[in-house]
């Protein structure tokens, strides 16, 4: 029987099944909510798995326009919000009552511990960069992630959800780029379905 049990132990610290304990983790994001949007009158929200990964799209898309190096900024953006497999996502309301960073950072820490050591010290580097706001890098990431929300926004509210626009109104003033706040401009009247209706052809 401690064989059996020794050999659990064991298996249990191995690094690829260390590594793959962080996957199921991640896989966790694809069911968890983005609760803000519930404050919106949105029943079914996106999840923080869809977010994350047009966040890492936009990012890597602004990361050119800025001159930032598009790979650090894709990773910081792809992985800005891993912690909420842990602590669920919050809506800003709720961050109003509760000291929500610092259980990001513990979630963010714990995750980091059992990773390859590689792994480890450049996503703990590059997220430390990202909290921190000092480097290009670090503000276009964020700014990816503003947008990111501000094009989610839009398409809520071209699809009649009202509640929407009050997430137009208040998140630009936080884009720091000049790509960003560009895009902001053209995205206030874009149709966010118009790319894919000169796709679609319609025959009798």
């Amino acid at each position: 029987m401690k064989s059996k049990n020794k050999k659990k132990i064991q298996l249990k610290h191995k690094p690829a099944i260390r590594a793959l304990n962080f996957f199921a983790e991640a896989g966790l994001l694809k069911r968890v909510k983005r609760s803000g949007w519930w404050v919106a009158g949105i029943k079914d929200p996106e999840s923080v798995a869809d977010h994350c990964f047009r966040c890492a799209v936009i990012g890597y898309y602004l990361a050119h326009l800025e001159g930032a190096d598009p790979f650090k900024v894709t990773v910081m953006a792809l992985f800005n919000d891993i912690h909420e497999a842990r602590i669920n996502d919050l809506h800003k309301m709720g961050h109003y009552y509760v000291a929500f960073k610092e259980a990001e950072k513990k979630a963010f820490k714990d995750q980091m511990n059992a990773l390859d050591k590689k792994v480890k010290s450049e996503l703990s580097g590059f997220r430390e960069e990202y909290d921190g706001q000092r480097t290009k890098e670090g503000m276009v990431a964020r700014d990816a992630d503003i947008l990111e929300c501000l094009v989610q926004a839009k398409e809520y509210y071209d699809s009649g959800h009202k509640g929407a626009r009050s997430f137009l109104d208040r998140a630009p003033d936080f884009l720091r780029t000049k790509s960003a706040r560009n895009l902001w401009r053209d995205l206030r009247k874009w149709d966010s379905g118009q790319w894919w209706k000169g796709i679609v052809k319609f025959e009798r």
